[in-house]
């Protein structure tokens, strides 16, 4: 079981747990991003399938692994609250800190002041997509109860591989510099789910009653990602009916892990 194994190594540590969690999916994320020097052209559709499964994946995970949970620890309210500050503050990074999206372009206070290359805007735009990630997982590991936090870590895992993957390839689409350039952009933006990973399980150790809202917290800002960027992304270029049936699959995906694995 790889509840046993998580614990055999990190010794049951709250900290280390979501360090190892953080780890994970920091390393799928990686591996995702190296592919484009395996697969150099791949189609929007392709693309836009995989960002479908993500979201999919993404999606589920946030009610099998976060509302619900959540809603069991603590109640409904206080996860709504949590759902609700979680959004708000993705909104808040959305609107004042200068980032690239991948379709709109250049958004947020200064995004358009020359002393911010795009380069950076753009890696400002991936990191803030990944820190609720990392946040859930070490929020996961932090409650104690494995049997969600794992399903949770390698489903986020999962996802990402098709988004660093997707990082990678829009960077080079984007002229952002050659390959290795590319995937160490899409490498260096998934690093920041490590530390949140751990931040977030350490939280709730120390401030146990926050379980439930550090839970909702995490779900909302990742709905807030999946319906703001991963979505439209998706359906930009005509590719909506198979990315629909790509989030159907990642449902699928994540109902299946979120059983086996209990």
């Amino acid at each position: 079981m790889l509840s046993d194994l998580f614990l055999t190594i990190t010794h049951g540590s709250p900290a280390l747990l979501g360090l190892a969690g953080g780890l994970v999916i920091a390393l799928l994320n990686m591996i995702g991003a190296l592919l484009v020097f395996i697969w150099r052209k791949p189609s929007d559709k392709v693309l836009d399938i995989g960002l479908g499964i993500a979201a999919g994946i993404m999606l589920t995970a946030s009610y099998t692994s976060l509302i619900l949970p959540g809603i069991a620890y603590g109640g409904i309210g206080a996860v709504i609250i949590g759902i609700v500050i979680g959004a708000l503050v993705l909104i808040a990074a959305d609107k004042w800190v200068p980032h690239l999206h991948i379709i709109k372009g250049r958004e947020g206070q200064g995004a358009k002041s020359s002393s911010l290359k795009a380069v950076w805007l753009f890696i400002i735009a991936i990191t803030i997509h990944n820190m609720p990630e990392g946040l859930a997982v070490g929020v996961g590991f932090g409650s104690g109860d494995l049997g969600n936090a794992i399903p949770l870590m390698l489903a986020i895992g999962i996802q990402n591989i098709p988004e660093g993957f997707a990082v990678a390839v829009s960077a080079i689409k984007a002229g952002m510099g050659n390959y290795t350039y590319a995937s160490i952009a899409g490498i260096r933006a998934g690093l920041v789910e490590i530390p949140l990973a751990v931040f977030g399980a350490l939280a709730v150790q120390f401030a146990r009653p926050i379980l439930p809202y550090a839970m909702g917290f995490a779900a909302g800002a990742m709905l807030y990602v999946i319906s703001n960027e991963i979505i439209p992304e998706t359906h930009r270029k005509g590719h909506h009916q198979l990315a629909t049936i790509g989030s159907l699959a990642g449902v699928v995906v994540m109902l299946y892990l979120d059983m086996a694995l209990v």
